[in-house]
């Protein structure tokens, strides 16, 4: 059934809060909200809601307001971002360099759901080109220091170098870090002398 206006907002307010917030608001959070004048009109949107079939509450039970199923994954794709996630600056598929942060930033929105840490970074050299990965590519990052054996990831070396390449741990406690290239050996690194910043989520080339 259709919506009206005041409707939709009081729908889309209770959905939005219960995504932010992982319970229901209450009648008097949803009059603040959208600066209704009494929680009468609250209660009377909320029960044409469910009359429509877009809101169902439990019997007797405050905060128990839910959102139907169909509608949420509407309102979900609709109000899905355009995902940008800050370009750092470049990283050595080399020899390691300085990463310099910047301010740019590019949108993966059809590679990736917005539900992660994310940033990216331009690739330099070509020590992972066995892996598809070229000097120039972009790669996009997800933020974290738990990585699994065999995994591409961003490395800081001595604290102030960072390299991308496949990580692994070694059985006297170091780490190696492994380019994928035949040409070139790989980085042996105490542990206590490397950090991990995220692993390698997806790759994009521009050709033109």
């Amino acid at each position: 059934m259709a919506l009206t206006h005041r409707q939709k907002q009081v729908l889309d307010f209770i959905a939005d809060f219960v995504e932010r917030q992982r319970y229901c608001p209450s009648y008097e959070e949803i009059a603040r909200g959208l600066k209704l004048a009494s929680l009468a009109t609250v209660h009377k949107h909320v029960q044409t809601l469910e009359t429509k079939q877009y809101l169902r509450r439990g019997f007797n039970q405050s905060r128990s307001l839910e959102v139907s199923p169909a509608y949420l994954r509407e309102w979900k794709k609709d109000r899905a971002p355009q995902l940008e996630v800050p370009l750092l600056g470049r990283i050595a598929a080399g020899a390691p360099v300085e990463a310099v942060a910047g301010e740019d930033s590019m949108s993966f929105a059809e590679l990736v759901s917005g539900d992660k840490d994310l940033y990216a970074l331009q690739v330099r050299g070509e020590s992972m080109i066995d892996d598809h990965i070229c000097d120039g590519d972009y790669v996009l990052i997800e933020k974290t220091s738990s990585v699994n054996n065999g995994e591409i990831v961003v490395a800081l070396v001595r604290g102030a170098e960072t390299t991308l390449k496949r990580f692994y741990r070694q059985p006297d406690g170091s780490a190696r870090l492994q380019p994928a290239n035949s040409e070139m050996g790989p980085i042996f690194v105490p542990m206590e002398d490397l950090q991990i910043q995220g692993r390698l989520l997806a790759v994009l080339r521009k050709y033109r």
